[in-house]
């Protein structure tokens, strides 16, 4: 084991300002705490890792879009593509896909290029894009499966040899969206949305051209406007979270929502079995592939742990959270409450049932665990936010380790790596240092501060509540009797207060006299 973790590779950020894109050395860090450079800042549009990190894609400036090597940060092959609008690696770096603007029907505007030939392998035409329909050519994980939506059905391509065409074609009546299970790519997913009173479905069929026949699970369900589908490592399992934008009951202003479960053997087909009413806010697979979480409920949101059979196996906790980030490692879970929320974060041993920590990480846009598991990493980023972006790298625990602010920020990524190339997480964790925190501002922001931060500072007791009257009683009494809203008191009630002492004590002197007479 101590071999497997001095072999471990060393964890790489990209981060992307509007002036460029530079890629920083990750934790642990060395140099007084922070992240030593490994690519000093490169003009971009837009920088982005294939899926297994070994090639990275850079959109220049001058409308070309070059490959790099991510290890030795050489140029594979530069692509000059004129009134291109979108790009996307294939997983493992093989294949480059664009999208250009059309003038003509007849016009080709989606090609499939070779990176290692520079030729284009597959061209088509395609009218729009859409969240949807882009990527238009899906791939499995390891590259060998390769699909596309087309109308009314699935077209496969042989992911070896695009020059053949497609190999065989899954017709189904209305398909509006896809989703390819990724390792392995054994089956599909097709969502068929409501038409003409029938009800909304999604199938699994297998990939293969001769088991094609017959959809191996099917769901239907009334009331749905989108899918989000969610399979799992091992292509066993697809978790389908379905969104209406009406919810008849009036509950939500933002619609309802619905997570059901499928397994590609037909053993489980329904809804899962969640203990609290309320909308879907995040979903997601262990690496495993052997369970998931749910964070799911209207506020304070539930958090509970289901294994492959659909049966709850731990409730996590309940809070103001609407984000779950499962560690790598899968010992490890981040319960998050982002976007409208203030950002509070619980990090929790799922093995052990046990809560490591608690932070908060305020305006988070994203945040991801570390390919080790190590660490878990939030930034705030632009356009989402124009001010306080900043990068927020935290220990396994919710220690901060690192802050640094940016005028303006547009992304921040760990690389890809698997995580098998490291150790067990128990062993690494070791390794963890001291809680430290830096705050380095970048030029013309300021000068580096450091002060420590406390892993799980206490939670500020509430104030006491104040009625909106009493609130401005003291302003009140002030205006009426000459006193000050501050609690001082002003030179006229300061001498309306000695004239009543003095006649309090003039009072108390005749009264002795008065009984001494007598």
């Amino acid at each position: 084991m101590a071999a497997a973790v001095e072999t471990s590779p060393v964890l790489e950020i990209l981060v992307r300002e509007p002036d460029g894109y530079s890629i920083w050395n990750g934790p642990p860090f060395k140099n007084n705490n922070q992240p030593g450079i490994k690519l000093e800042k490169v003009p971009c549009n837009n920088a982005k890792y294939s899926e297994d990190g070994s090639r990275i894609m850079v959109t220049k400036m001058d409308s070309a879009i070059g490959i790099y090597d991510s290890n030795t940060l050489k140029e594979i092959r530069c692509f000059q593509i004129p009134n291109v609008v979108a790009s996307a690696l294939s997983p493992c770096g093989a294949y480059l896909q664009t999208f250009q603007k059309s003038t003509t029907p007849q016009e080709k505007n989606v090609v499939l290029w070779s990176i290692e030939t520079g030729d284009p392998v597959y061209e088509q035409f395609q009218k729009n894009m859409t969240k949807a329909t882009w990527p238009s050519i899906r791939f499995s994980s390891d590259e060998a499966v390769a699909c596309r939506l087309a109308t009314n059905e699935i077209q496969f391509f042989d992911a070896a040899d695009f020059s053949k065409g497609i190999s065989h074609r899954l017709r189904v009546p209305g398909v509006a969206a896809v989703e390819l299970s990724r390792a392995p790519g054994s089956h599909v997913a097709a969502f068929v949305p409501e038409s003409k009173g029938s009800p909304a479905s999604v199938q699994i069929y297998a990939c293969a051209k001769e088991l094609q026949s017959q959809p191996l699970a099917r769901r239907s369900f009334f009331r749905c406007s989108t899918v989000q589908l969610h399979w799992n490592h091992g292509s066993t399992g697809l978790l389908v979270v379905v969104q209406s934008d009406v919810d008849k009951t009036n509950q939500s202003y933002y619609g309802e929502s619905k997570l059901h479960y499928l397994t590609t053997d037909g053993a489980f087909e329904g809804l899962v079995p969640l203990r609290k009413e309320g909308p879907i806010h995040d979903v997601q697979w262990s690496y495993s592939g052997k369970e998931f979480a749910v964070v799911y409920g209207f506020m304070p949101a539930s958090a509970t742990v289901f294994d492959k059979k659909c049966k709850p196996v731990q409730e996590i906790a309940s809070g103001p959270y609407n984000t779950i980030r499962w560690n790598p490692k899968g010992k490890l879970l981040c319960l998050a409450g982002f976007g409208n929320l203030p950002g509070d974060m619980a990090f929790w041993d799922i093995i052990d049932k046990k809560q490591l920590g608690t932070t908060r990480a305020e305006c988070s846009v994203t945040s991801e665990w570390s390919a080790d598991g190590c660490y878990f990493m939030t930034a705030t980023t632009a356009p989402r936010l124009q001010v306080d972006n900043c990068v927020k790298i935290f220990n396994y625990n919710g220690s901060l380790l690192f802050k640094k602010m940016f005028n303006k920020l547009f992304q921040a990524d760990w690389k890809p790596e698997s995580p098998d190339k490291f150790g067990e997480i128990a062993e690494l964790i070791k390794s963890v240092g001291s809680v430290k925190i830096e705050e380095t501002k970048s030029l013309g922001q300021g000068s580096t501060t450091k002060k420590p931060a406390s892993a799980n500072p206490p939670a500020q007791k509430p104030a006491a509540y104040r009625p909106p009257h009493a609130k401005n009683a003291a302003v009140v009494q002030a205006e009426l009797f000459g006193g000050s809203s501050t609690g001082e008191m002003s030179k006229n009630a300061l001498k309306n207060k000695k004239k009543r002492e003095k006649q309090k004590e003039k009072k108390a002197a005749e009264a002795a006299a008065a009984s001494g007479a007598t």
